[in-house]
């Protein structure tokens, strides 16, 4: 999408953006609690609301909401693209100096704009992401979170907490940062930390879900995980590479040994359980390599057909085009 600057006539001092995903029933409290939060702060503050292809009355909730109160926006995708895609769309369209970007589920607790606010002035900060005490999420998937940004910040050299998501406060030339990178795979926390700037984090509740799950199966995190390793690394490329060299050296030297057996007569009938068992290693070995070049050169294909991170199907009148 197009990642010219956005206008800042009249210009709200703060966009909240919330991707919604399977989130109609949640969205009059979304909104309320929001509007309670921030008004104390300022009363120029616009919600953008980004339909994510939600299977439930989200849209229609979305466009009564947006006809009572016209700082309400709303946005709907052609599809379901998924929420950090769905993110970009809003950060497309949204127009505040500063942007707010959390769920729509209410883990993320609107009530705490006000604090990432402050201490974003306090500190002269670029951005402050909420770290979730308290976490209510199931132990497995703590662990799983865990594990995965321990395995990104290897892959990547780029550090993050597990405790931060999505949820978090940030200025508009962090935001216009993130807009102007290209990349079709969107991840928004670490795109976040590679644009820089000076940001910090800040302690905040992390709420129950009211009602319902979460919408990401696990094939989906596992999805989104394969994602953001190969567009943010190629590391397990090189990895490959040195494991290939280190395989290679150690067959050398085990065809060194045994050929000297041979010779002084350790080795009297030539064996072929050895022989297959190598042969399968080494195909197996070709094969995951290339296994994983092909998912570097399919996601270069991606890139190459260079198409639109999302679609917008419809709109609020409210809402202008970026």
């Amino acid at each position: 999408m197009p990642a010219s600057p956005v206008s800042t006539a009249s210009a709200p001092l703060l966009s909240v953006v919330s991707p919604v995903y399977r989130g109609a029933d949640l969205l009059a409290e979304l909104v309320e609690r929001i509007g309670a939060a921030v008004v104390p702060l300022t009363g120029q503050f616009e919600i953008v609301l980004v339909d994510d292809g939600s299977p439930d009355e989200a849209w229609a909730r979305i466009q009564e909401l947006s006809a009572r109160d016209a700082r309400v926006r709303g946005l709907r995708l052609s599809r379901n693209f998924g929420q950090h895609r769905a993110i970009a769309a809003g950060l497309d369209h949204c127009r505040g100096e500063w942007v707010v970007v959390l769920d729509c589920d209410l883990q993320d607790r609107p009530e705490e704009i006000p604090r990432l606010y402050a201490h974003a002035r306090q500190h002269n900060l670029a951005y402050v992401l909420a770290s979730r005490t308290d976490r209510q999420h199931g132990l497995l998937q703590r662990l799983l979170s865990r594990w995965f940004y321990q395995l990104l910040h290897f892959l990547t050299g780029i550090s993050h907490d597990a405790r931060v998501g999505n949820f978090g406060l940030y200025h508009r030339r962090v935001i216009d940062a993130v807009r102007r990178m290209p990349e079709r795979s969107r991840f928004f926390p670490v795109m976040v930390r590679w644009v820089g700037f000076r940001g910090g984090t800040l302690a905040v509740t992390h709420a129950a879900r009211p009602s319902g799950g979460s919408s990401y199966s696990w094939g989906r995190r596992v999805q989104l995980a394969f994602d953001v390793m190969l567009a943010w690394s190629d590391k397990p490329l090189r990895l490959a590479v040195q494991f290939g060299l280190l395989v290679a050296g150690l067959a050398f030297l085990l065809g060194v040994v045994t050929l000297l057996r041979f010779v002084v007569g350790q080795i009297s009938v030539p064996g072929y359980t050895s022989l297959v068992l190598l042969m399968c290693f080494f195909a197996g070995l070709i094969i995951a390599v290339l296994g994983m070049v092909g998912l570097y050169v399919g996601r270069t294909f991606e890139e190459a057909k260079q198409r639109p991170v999302y679609l917008v199907e419809a709109q609020t009148d409210s809402l202008p085009t970026p």
